[in-house]
């Protein structure tokens, strides 16, 4: 997880840090099996069909099809030129980017590597993940809050912007989300354990507050709202623990803390955006929908997917082939190297079958939140919710941009989606007649 920390917050095949990332994840999964004890997968099976589902996409986009096949498929009549001037079309897989497709691949040993080792980790250990993402949020945070006091920090391991508060990561969006899931993780540590110390208490308000403003900082119009809900989520879940610690207080004292958090909270808001610091809420006022490229590119990315579907185009090829189809009226200096909508993205690479492993895995989200939440007054299911929201933040995320595609954001959700799964099994268990 810190290698990931440290190389893991691009999704780009020529940022160095994807070498480092995924050479770590390969070595400490090689180790885990050799010398690790044997992963405990009951009760995580829906997770890893669908890491097998995710793996075996890529690899059957690079079979190679004979030409009668290849050229039979929807979209590649672009290629009938080669076939008119007497060039023979030799068999070719899927992928009209087959480099694309094998990175793609590749990138999938983070979450594998991910998923079998935390499976190694006994049951009376899996909170520590919780504090080790934790970690390193903060170590994130810290990193961000260099880069906006002017300390200019540029990672030479991602493609990062220069100027731009964005950390670890090479886009303040991907910050944004992970800052956000800090906001989620925080009420749940200061609040969520058995022992509530004011110590604790104290330091989890206080982190929520540098979280919201550097969520400003960053300048992610989604982040405004991806750290509202995970805020709000956070602090629901550890409602009744924060009702039972305020009897230990003064009858007025637990709505003096939370009047008394709101209202700096809307202090240094109001602060932020007195000194021009609020990046975000400046970006969100000035807002053009008329000029933003996701907007203007949609119905571009839209006719894409109804011209190749249902095989798709395969992983990867998102660039060139927009490059193929962009009109005259959105050429710019910049390239636009994603669709920033994960879930069209998915259905113009991967077709019918990534439609259908995308509404495999809402499915198995919905039956499984249901699950936890109906029982979330138990401490064992608790994990499981935190789980399911940080699913669920991920998922809102995508609708915006594509997070999950970097190595970071990768093993923080196969590691929701365990947390999830346990919670599950744990909420059968808990529901039956005692």
């Amino acid at each position: 997880m810190v290698a990931l920390w440290i190389g893991g917050g691009a999704s780009r095949l020529d940022t160095l840090g994807q070498v480092g990332v995924r050479f770590t994840a390969t070595l400490t999964l090689m180790i885990g099996l050799l010398w690790g004890p044997r992963p405990m997968l009951a009760g995580v099976w829906a997770v890893a069909l669908l890491l097998g589902a995710s793996i075996l996409l890529p690899v059957l986009q690079l079979v190679p099809l004979p030409p009668a096949l290849w050229t039979a498929l929807p979209g590649r009549d672009v290629f009938d030129g080669l076939r008119e001037a007497g060039v023979a079309v030799p068999w070719r897989p899927l992928a009209m980017v087959p480099g694309g497709a094998v990175n793609a691949l590749l990138s999938m040993i983070v979450p594998l590597s991910v998923f079998v080792l935390f499976g190694m980790v006994a049951p009376g250990e899996r909170r520590w993940m919780l504090n080790l993402c934790l970690v390193l949020i903060l170590a994130s945070m810290v990193l961000a809050l260099v880069q906006f006091s002017g300390g200019g920090f540029a990672n030479p391991l991602i493609n990062d912007t220069p100027g731009q508060v964005s950390g670890n990561f090479a886009n303040r969006n991907h910050l944004a989300l992970f800052l956000a899931f800090g906001c989620l993780l925080a009420p749940f540590w200061a609040f969520g354990g058995s022992r509530i110390t004011a110590i604790r208490g104290v330091s989890g308000l206080g982190l929520l507050i540098l979280l919201i403003l550097l969520i400003l900082a960053t300048g992610s119009r989604a982040g405004l709202g991806l750290g509202g809900m995970a805020l709000a989520i956070g602090l629901g879940l550890v409602r009744g623990n924060l009702i039972r610690f305020s009897r230990r207080l003064p009858r007025w004292g637990l709505s003096v803390a939370l009047l008394g958090f709101f209202v700096i909270v809307g202090i240094a808001v109001a602060v932020s955006l007195k000194a021009d610091r609020a990046v975000a809420i400046n970006r969100l006022l000035d807002i053009d929908f008329g000029g933003d490229m996701r907007s203007r590119s949609l119905p571009t990315v839209l006719s894409m997917i109804d011209s190749y579907f249902p095989a798709g185009t395969g992983f990867g090829s998102f660039d060139p082939l927009f490059r193929m189809h962009e009109p005259a009226s959105l050429l710019k200096l910049t390239y636009f190297n994603h669709a920033h909508n994960d879930y069209l993205e998915i259905a113009l690479n991967a077709g019918i079958a990534g439609i259908l492993l995308l509404i495999a895995a809402f499915g198995w989200w919905t039956i499984a939140s249901i699950r936890v939440w109906r029982v979330s007054h138990f401490a064992e299911a608790r994990m499981g919710c935190l789980g399911s929201a940080v699913l669920f933040l991920v998922f809102a995320a995508s609708a915006f941009d594509y997070p999950a595609r970097t190595p970071m954001i990768m093993a923080i959700t196969v590691v929701a989606a365990m947390w999830l799964a346990w919670g599950a099994t744990d909420a059968r268990r808990l529901s039956l007649p005692q």
